[in-house]
């Protein structure tokens, strides 16, 4: 079973368009946060969150299987205190977003938590003007929450905000850890962390009063939400540049809206479809103004060739440069050494 579903993941990787792999992972994921909302009747958001976790690390880490460990193995530190960093932030994440889609709706937990994915796209043009999409988004999460009405939950609205702060750390370190160690390792790694990282919430109530029902329904949740989505949002982000990719994903609590309508019921008034589309303008606009088009996470094999070529003992005074199959070629001297779309493409077939 496990290679059979790895083969068609690996053709998908070129097969299968970026963009699509990316909505699909969306739809997915805010399927699987709807289905998650209804167990919370029978179990805490701790204990629901817990148990998909848990069921996405032991899949991914039999997906792994032993070219994982070798993956480990070979890894420096630094990339495996980013696994560590990054798992805790997912586990913080996903524990939060639980609790807040617990207490307001799935719509405007989203859009609040989309709040850290702005922040990061904003500051990283250090552009003042750039601050007016952030403003747009928070009059659109005003509008999705409507204090004015009173009754709002805070709790949820912090719990929303926190779960901002860890997609902050989120995008950060999953590009250092999809270059180092790819989709499959990298999110199999994660996953284990952050089951590890949210067991003291979530586990004493499994093992108090252990629930199959539940325990089997949390491993279909699993499949829609984290493992699918953020399998494929790993493969997507080495394939796509980070305007695409920020602008792709401007859609998200758009998506949410109508998951957590068709799904649960949770139907949006007037002011809230407002809010929600003044939340997808200003990521739009805020990926737009990011003009980079390299990907937004290196493909992990040219970043392992690259360093395997700069820590190779040079055993002449000739420069080197890398080849087609990231091997270490001579540079003949005089001789140009390609042009920059010879290299992508090098990059590309490597």
């Amino acid at each position: 079973m496990i290679p059979s579903f790895v083969s068609p993941l690996r053709r998908a990787r070129f097969q299968v368009p970026a963009p699509v792999m990316l909505l699909i992972g969306m739809f997915t994921l805010h399927t699987g946060s709807a289905l998650a909302v209804t167990a919370f009747a029978h179990a805490s958001p701790a204990t629901v969150t817990w148990l998909r976790l848990t069921w996405a690390a032991v899949l991914l880490l039999a997906l792994g299987g032993r070219s994982l460990w070798r993956a480990v193995r070979t890894a420096t530190r630094r990339e495996l205190g980013a696994v560590v960093i990054l798992g805790t932030a997912s586990a913080g994440m996903m524990l939060f977003y639980s609790e807040a889609t617990a207490r307001i709706e799935l719509g405007a937990a989203t859009s609040i938590e989309f709040l850290g994915t702005l922040v990061v796209a904003v500051a990283a043009m250090r552009r003042r003007r750039e601050l007016v999409w952030i403003a747009a988004a928070v009059v659109g999460v005003l509008c999705l929450t409507r204090p004015w009405q009173g009754g709002l939950d805070l709790a949820g609205v912090g719990f929303a905000l926190a779960g901002a702060v860890c997609v902050v750390v989120y995008i950060v370190l999953t590009q250092k850890v999809g270059a180092g160690f790819g989709a499959v390792h990298g999110l199999a790694l994660t996953m284990t962390v952050g089951s590890l990282v949210s067991a003291p919430f979530g586990a004493p109530a499994v093992f108090a009063a252990p629930d199959v029902d539940l325990i089997l329904f949390t491993l279909m949740i699993a499949l829609l939400f984290p493992m699918v989505p953020f399998l494929l949002e790993m493969v997507a982000l080495q394939r796509m540049s980070r305007t695409a990719y920020s602008t792709f994903s401007s859609l998200e609590p758009a998506v949410s809206l109508v998951m957590g309508l068709v799904v649960i019921g949770q139907a949006p008034v007037a002011v809230q479809v407002v809010g929600m589309g003044l939340v997808v303008v200003a990521g739009v606009g805020a990926a737009r103004g990011d003009r980079r088009d390299r990907p937004a996470v290196p493909d992990p094999v040219v970043v392992r060739r690259r360093r395997a070529v700069e820590a190779a003992p040079v055993a002449s005074a000739e420069p080197v440069a890398v080849g087609p199959v990231g091997h270490a070629v001579p540079v003949v001297a005089g001789a140009p050494a390609g042009p920059p779309a010879q290299a992508r493409q090098a990059d590309r077939a490597a």
